[in-house]
């Protein structure tokens, strides 16, 4: 059995069994690839194209990305536009800036100045390591390695930016992702993140835009339908989900 590593960690590359159903995938080769599929395109039929990730620029994606950590989107909105409107949405101005100022300007975020200090740590790397221009030249293997590196990056931050600014073929794995697939039967929902990921992205193959889509869709499936409390009489995806029909 191959592994590999991430972040110091060992990561088991054994197949991962996304579907519970076991013999079920001893009768059909690919039976997580078509309920996947299926699962987008029943989200993509019943809420239009997401057009995500919001943002002007690559650099800005990569704000929203750490500023999104533990809050709603429309609290980053307010604390980048407080960043765009003192001239300070670009890296060497973050860099730059008074430690309370900047804390001062990501208040709506939340947790504004241990995101002030992640930021700026992000910013710092990012100018050391030649901007973006530079950073896209880099293989996906080695920019993930090293976005992981950055103080206040983790793993779905990173994929965040790999996927959104970047345009790399990996699959974000959140909160959301975890619950909806739980509850349809896609997998345990307590799995370790990158056996996850790497499970979901053999199964759809490296397509930068599904995955763009499905994650942006999954995002506004989980906030509106499968909540914690799930509405479930309004799902599309009722007919299919496990947890509805053990209800």
């Amino acid at each position: 059995m191959k592994t590999r590593q991430i972040r110091g960690h060992a990561v088991s590359e054994a197949p991962v069994q996304i579907a519970l159903n076991r013999s079920s995938a001893a009768t059909d080769p690919q039976p997580t690839r078509r309920r996947l599929l299926t699962t987008f395109d029943s989200l993509l039929a019943c809420y239009g194209p997401q057009h995500w990730w919001p943002g002007d620029s690559p650099f800005e994606i990569m704000v929203g990305a750490i500023l999104t950590q533990n809050t709603a989107w429309s609290n980053v909105e307010k604390a980048i536009a407080n960043l765009a409107g003192r001239h300070h949405l670009n890296p060497a101005a973050i860099i730059a800036a008074r430690r309370d100022h900047l804390a001062t300007w990501l208040r709506p975020s939340g947790y504004f100045n241990v995101k002030a200090e992640r930021l700026r740590n992000f910013c710092r790397w990012y100018v050391q390591a030649g901007g973006y221009d530079r950073l896209r030249r880099y293989g996906t293997g080695r920019l993930r390695a090293a976005l992981l590196e950055v103080n206040g990056i983790g793993r779905e931050t990173a994929d965040d930016m790999l996927l959104y600014a970047f345009r790399r073929p990996v699959f974000v794995i959140d909160a959301y992702t975890r619950r909806l697939f739980s509850r349809l039967g896609l997998c345990r929902g307590d799995e370790d993140y990158d056996r996850l990921r790497l499970a979901i992205e053999r199964q759809l193959g490296p397509d930068i835009a599904r995955y763009n889509e499905f994650h942006a869709l999954i995002v506004r499936h989980a906030k509106d339908i499968c909540r914690v409390r799930p509405r479930c009489q309004d799902c599309v995806l009722r007919p299919r989900c496990r947890y509805f029909r053990a209800d």
